[in-house]
């Protein structure tokens, strides 16, 4: 008799009724835990039941942190302050206000060659007369009234310096004379003689050919240069209000007009002039930096 051949197992294994498995399906129905990625979920509840890799996640992002902000110094460092720059001796020369300076200057729209003049009339008018008749003059009362005379001037001349001292005066006459000052420093009417035309463009063929400027006429008080140097000097007496006066919203909010007008001017006329003479007689003269023009500048 042949023997028998059971087909039993191999027909389970069709039908799938067999609970036989292989080890690699095996391993697909069931994962490892140690494949985890490290930002997954059960990563994260890992480290939140072990206070060892809690330590550690802290102590790197405390790192993070402190190296962006290490990083956000050096950039604002190599930009510079955009409101108040550098110390130059004409942005010294703007802070009349200042009791300790020693540069004075009149007010009352009088300068200080016509002071002295004025002065010097007034001694010459009050000063004591001789006797023409030498026989009977007197040189110890000569001697007495011209000492006296000299005293009387020295007094009076001191009164009346202190009297028209521009420190002595309101905020609108200090300032009248800190634009007179930007004018006259900044104004093309000055500056033409002294600095050199930007460099010309090579004008391509055919272009049109422009008549000759009227020659100007006046001090100029228009150009870019004056009216950065005038918001520099309004920014400059602002911000060293708002040192003692942190509650005047008003006048922060006008700092932040004149901080962004100044920047329009600035990235106009570095457009305008290509980075030649003027913009850098500008720039070194008042102090600013690349922070007052480039970027955002957030207050």
């Amino acid at each position: 008799m042949p023997p028998r051949i059971s087909f039993q197992p191999s027909l389970k294994a069709f039908t799938g009724s067999s609970h036989v498995q292989s080890p690699l399906a095996r391993l697909s129905l069931n994962p490892s835990k140690t494949s985890a990625r490290a930002g997954s979920a059960e990563s994260r509840e890992r480290r939140r039941h072990d206070p060892f890799l809690m330590a550690q996640s802290r102590q790197r992002k405390a790192a993070n942190l402190s190296r962006q902000q290490a990083l956000a110094e050096e950039r604002n460092a190599s930009l510079g302050d955009p409101v108040h720059g550098r110390p130059t001796p004409f942005v010294e020369a703007l802070k009349i206000h200042q009791a300790g300076t020693q540069e004075s200057h009149p007010n009352h729209f009088i300068t200080p060659d016509e002071l002295d003049k004025a002065i010097d009339y007034s001694k010459h008018l009050t000063s004591p007369i001789e006797n023409p008749n030498r026989a009977t003059a007197d040189p110890q009362l000569e001697k007495e009234s011209a000492e006296r005379h000299l005293e009387e001037d020295r007094n009076a001349r001191e009164a009346i310096s202190r009297i028209v001292d521009i420190r002595n005066g309101n905020t609108a006459d200090q300032m009248r004379l800190r634009i007179q000052k930007c004018i006259e420093t900044f104004g093309r009417h000055n500056t033409d003689k002294t600095l050199p035309p930007k460099p010309a463009a090579v004008p391509p063929e055919g272009a049109t050919v422009h008549l000759q400027k009227t020659p100007r006429v006046g001090p100029d008080t228009g150009s870019p240069e004056v009216q950065v140097a005038i918001l520099t000097a309004k920014i400059l007496n602002l911000s060293r209000h708002l040192e003692t006066t942190n509650k005047d919203k008003h006048n922060k909010r006008n700092l932040r007009l004149l901080v962004h007008k100044r920047q329009k001017l600035l990235r106009y006329l570095r457009k305008k002039e290509r980075g030649g003479p003027r913009w850098k007689n500008l720039m070194d003269t008042l102090g600013l930096s690349d922070a007052s023009w480039k970027g955002e500048i957030s207050m």
